[in-house]
């Protein structure tokens, strides 16, 4: 899917306020880790994730959406009536209904005539719904569109963390683990008709590929994910490089080319295996797992503004964004800075 006339405006981020590191989970899983033998330290060591981020207790998914989408429309420049859709991506929701993007278009004070609804695929969410809404202004449907996430961990973590030391044991953690370097945070982006925004970035289009054989491979529920970490991670990697190579013929990409790869992070390994699996610089990915963890959909816009902020991206520079969901999905598309 590609387009001509569709510029990124705005993409933003807002972090969730308490830092939890590995160390203090492990200490609330201390029964497990004695019964097991296992020396505290073991979270990190084998994901890289050193800390991840909380809400406040009772905050729900909608309103840390709304924050990261005001802070997108204001640095948007566009004028909130004219956008035509909102689309929210999150796995978290406040409820199974009504829509998320309903409360959250509440929030923005968005107008009666702008479309709202969710849009799920794992972590692949907010990527999908970015050339969802790109369609939409391609064909002139709509000027602007608004995309946001809002995601948070601390119910499943604890959740986890309880049943795990109740009657949990090595296989348990294994299966769990994944849950274990979960993080909260929210994002979003304006999405908009180019000459709306002339000085706007942009966006491209995609490319994406299905592997669902693999469904099966993490499941995951309000208070449990259940996950085969390292099948799920050669079956992903094996889905991205296919992916890659798509991405070559539609995008004409080759690593040399990409400025800046911006990818759903999940862990040190994943990061570092996806990299040489594509023959990516490690140099152009900005980590942010270390400190985040796995954010689920909010992860690429997260790092993409974390890019922008810190200076990694400069007016011309061609940015991937990648990402592989559960599923297996797997989504690269590419942004001219």
């Amino acid at each position: 899917m590609l387009f001509s006339s569709v510029s990124v405006a705005s993409v933003a981020y807002v972090d969730a306020p308490h830092r939890v590191s590995s160390r203090e989970l492990e200490d609330r899983l201390s029964p497990l880790l004695k019964r097991l033998g296992l020396a505290p330290g073991i979270i990190a060591s084998l994901s890289g994730v050193q800390a991840r981020r909380f809400w406040d207790e009772g905050v729900q998914p909608s309103e840390v959406a709304a924050q990261a989408g005001e802070k997108a429309i204001v640095a948007s420049g566009i004028d909130r009536a004219r956008i035509g859709v909102l689309v929210n991506t999150s796995v978290c929701r406040d409820f199974v209904e009504p829509s998320t993007a309903s409360i959250v278009h509440r929030h923005l004070g968005l107008s009666p005539r702008c479309r709202n609804f969710d849009l799920a695929n794992a972590c692949l969410g907010f990527l999908d719904g970015m050339e969802l809404v790109a369609a939409m202004i391609e064909r002139g449907a709509i000027d602007a569109a608004l995309v946001v996430d809002g995601e948070g961990s601390r119910f499943a973590v604890e959740k986890t963390i309880d049943r795990l030391n109740a009657s949990g044991d090595a296989r348990a953690l294994g299966e769990e683990f994944a849950t274990l370097t979960l993080g909260s945070g929210a994002a979003a982006m304006v999405l908009c008709r180019r000459d709306l925004a002339p000085a706007a970035h942009a966006f491209r289009g995609g490319v994406s590929l299905a592997a669902t054989d693999w469904n099966h491979l993490c499941r995951g529920h309000a208070d449990r994910m259940v996950t085969d970490a390292q099948k799920l991670l050669t079956q992903g990697l094996d889905l991205a490089s296919k992916t890659f190579e798509l991405a070559r013929t539609e995008l004409g990409w080759s690593p040399d080319v990409l400025d800046e790869v911006v990818i759903h992070q999940v862990s040190r390994q994943h990061t570092e295996k996806l990299a040489a699996q594509l023959g990516v610089a490690p140099a152009k990915i900005h980590a942010i797992f270390p400190e985040h963890g796995n954010v689920g959909p909010a992860s690429v816009p997260m790092v993409l503004a974390k890019a922008a902020e810190i200076g990694r991206l400069r007016s011309g520079m061609r940015v991937a964004l990648m990402g592989i969901g559960s599923g297996l999905n797997c989504a690269m598309a590419e942004i001219v800075w």
